[in-house]
């Protein structure tokens, strides 16, 4: 936990698909100080014609590199979230080529008691974790 989902313009390739989610599993660790398995990412692709990604009047333009992202994850402080945000757009675009303004970020915050990793257990909540 957290949880990444990604959505995507189909197209790239697998490698190009494990950098970015490494990519973007490196800004997680530094950002949210998670252990390095807690990984956990969904990528759906989609017809250019399905994802429809625009400014919010912010004035820039997307590509077909755009990548949306859901993160799903208990609640982080500001500060935390301000920090995934810089070093995810950095990472991605250090390691993928994609610029800044094709990232968009979600994030959706939920309880421990919204999670379990298997067993049809809570591990946050019966102390597993």
């Amino acid at each position: 936990m957290p949880l990444l989902r990604f959505d995507l313009i189909e197209g790239r390739t697998d490698d190009e698909l494990k950098t970015l989610l490494d990519a973007a599993h490196r800004a997680m660790l530094a950002a949210f100080k998670v252990p390095e398995r807690d990984r956990y990412q969904i990528v759906i692709e989609h017809k250019p014609s399905r994802m429809i990604m625009e400014d919010t009047g912010l004035g820039f333009a997307r590509t077909e590199k755009a990548v949306l992202l859901q993160v799903f994850s208990r609640p982080r402080g500001k500060e935390a979230k301000q920090t995934f945000y810089r070093l995810l757009v950095e990472e991605l675009e250090k390691s993928c080529g994609i610029a800044p303004t094709d990232v968009m970020i979600s994030m959706v915050e939920n309880t421990d008691e919204d999670w379990s990793f298997g067993l049809g257990r809570a591990q946050f909540l019966e102390g597993d974790l």
